[in-house]
């Protein structure tokens, strides 16, 4: 099979996983900016990060004949700190005329805060200055569905940014029917210890559609699994689903949405 693994922090991983993702057919691997796992201490730091997504990690990737691609952004878990997070926000323009950057992601809310929300916001219309796409993060557990819902709200609110043009990651069984209804796109994240298992991820799909629901492991330096979207693809397998249907949920429908972005050509 082919697939594109739409979400992972490839600065995370081993260059193992990159051997065993081309062994299972991966023809893409796309990296939003993401927590360094600890809370950078300036802007220079960011500046660093944005330079390895867009120049040491996409010529990592090339050694194994993989095309990766980035998102940029501060992410929601360091957006407390407000002047830290509109100097990085002041970086980013720098970094978009980048030959692999897909857009402005993952932004969203970690713990649904007034900061969170006015960084947030800033994202947003640094997306539309600039006729980005946007990839966004959702809050974990009991916040998710507050936090999807106000996401998804401020962004409606713009008139700026087209709603096919947003990608809503972490959706869950309890929000994905909020971002379909808003006409944005759904990642389905997963995990081995939290948010989605192969069989919720598949049973979401046949209630939604493919058309704009994707899969991803979103596989950083905590427990996750960088091979689960094919993993998932197995799951699909198993139900008897035919090798149309699996190539239309794993590789087009996630091209079909990145398409949108001029960057994002496959050999």
């Amino acid at each position: 099979m082919r697939y594109i693994e739409p979400h992972a922090h490839m600065v995370s991983r081993t260059t193992d996983d990159y051997v065993a993702m081309v062994t299972a057919g991966c023809k893409a691997v796309c990296e939003p900016a993401f927590w360094a796992g600890f809370d950078r201490s300036s802007s220079r730091g960011f500046y660093d990060y944005f330079r390895q997504l867009t120049e040491y990690e996409p010529a990592r990737a090339a050694k194994f004949h993989l095309p990766h691609f980035c998102w940029l952004c501060i992410n929601p878990k360091e957006s407390e700190d407000l002047v830290l997070a509109n100097e990085v926000l002041d970086l980013i323009p720098e970094f978009l005329d980048k030959p692999n950057v897909l857009g402005i992601g993952e932004i969203g809310l970690n713990k649904n805060s007034r900061n969170e929300m006015t960084i947030l916001e800033r994202h947003v219309d640094l997306a539309a200055k600039h006729q980005q796409l946007i990839l966004v993060h959702t809050p974990h557990l009991e916040d998710k569905l507050k936090g999807t819902k106000l996401i998804v709200d401020l962004i409606k609110s713009d008139s700026r940014i087209d709603p096919s043009r947003v990608l809503i990651d972490h959706v869950e069984e309890h929000t994905a029917k909020y971002v379909m209804d808003a006409g944005m796109w759904g990642g389905i994240t997963l995990y081995p210890e939290s948010k989605a298992t192969s069989p919720r991820a598949i049973d979401m799909i046949e209630t939604y559609g493919a058309d704009r629901l994707w899969m991803n492991s979103a596989c950083d330096w905590g427990v996750s699994v960088p091979l689960a979207v094919p993993y998932a693809a197995m799951e699909m397998r198993r139900r008897g689903y035919d090798d149309e249907t699996i190539d239309q949920v794993f590789f087009k429908t996630p091209s079909s949405f990145l398409s949108q972005c001029p960057n994002f050509k496959l050999n």
